[in-house]
């Protein structure tokens, strides 16, 4: 085990914490929503869990830093540079609305590097983290973990291509470098938020891409893409995330036999 071996077990603590807020609020009737500055929801599900986890890291690591979607960003007191990052509801519009594709997400930062992530989706009954020189793993919990890799799908004829929303593509000028990719790949599903890049780790599908991501969307991904063999970078092909606190990416993931490809067709905006 790597020298994140009480990070880690930290991670699931914190999870186990999370899983048992939510799972309690999920399909609650009386599950309170509200529209944040962004127009984006969140819920009370979203604010507690994230308390929750802030109280259990100022009493176990209170020298770390903590950027929290709903809280924002206590920078790091300690040596190291160390910032933890908190998505408490990833996927808060398909918890409200019953869907049971919603996780919290955990993950550690070293100098804006991520070094640790946990995913942690109850209502699916699965958690997905790995660290840095430890591997990837995927199971119920930490005791039945396995250890999970991305696919050796080498062709985009035959790959699986995931995306959150066309949307944000259309937006970026690149719709139709988006479409044209789409129709070359053997296949096309829009899984959106974590779950694409956990099935990217697991090798059920080959591709994630989305256009504009937040820090606490993505810094505990990124581990365990990374661990499970893949590949996970910007756009521009620098590493993902680049950036600290407060700015926004681009982020391809690949089992890293086709980045190369979807970079070059993705990566350039489209001709105006």
């Amino acid at each position: 085990m790597t020298g994140y071996a009480d990070d880690l077990v930290l991670a699931h603590r914190l999870a186990d914490a999370a899983d048992a807020i939510s799972t309690a609020r999920f399909r609650a009737l009386d599950l309170r929503v509200e529209s944040k500055p962004d127009l984006t929801p969140v819920s009370d599900a979203d604010t507690a869990v994230e308390r929750e986890i802030r109280a259990l890291l100022a009493e176990h690591r209170p020298a770390d830093g903590l950027l929290g979607e709903e809280y924002g960003d206590t920078p790091p007191a300690g040596p190291g540079e160390r910032r933890w990052v908190i998505d408490p509801i990833d996927g808060t519009k398909n918890f409200v609305r019953g869907v049971p594709i919603w996780g919290t997400l955990i993950g550690l930062l070293e100098r804006d590097r991520p070094v640790l992530g946990l995913v942690s989706a109850p209502a699916l009954g699965r958690r997905w983290w790995a660290a840095a020189g430890a591997g990837a793993w995927a199971g119920p919990d930490r005791d039945s973990g396995e250890p999970i890799r991305v696919s050796a799908v080498r062709k985009l004829a035959d790959a699986s291509f995931c995306y959150s929303s066309l949307t944000g593509w259309e937006a970026a000028g690149r719709l139709d470098a988006m479409l044209d990719l789409m129709r070359d790949c053997w296949r096309s599903r829009a899984y959106g938020d974590f779950y694409g890049y956990v099935l990217l780790a697991e090798g059920a599908l080959d591709v994630m891409v989305e256009p504009e991501l937040s820090l606490w969307d993505v810094a505990a991904l990124v581990p365990i893409v990374l661990e499970a063999g893949g590949a996970i970078t910007d756009l521009a092909g620098a590493p993902a995330p680049a950036g600290g606190p407060g700015t926004e990416h681009s982020v391809v993931a690949s089992n890293g036999d086709l980045h190369p490809d979807i970079l070059a067709r993705l990566g350039r905006p489209a001709e105006r």
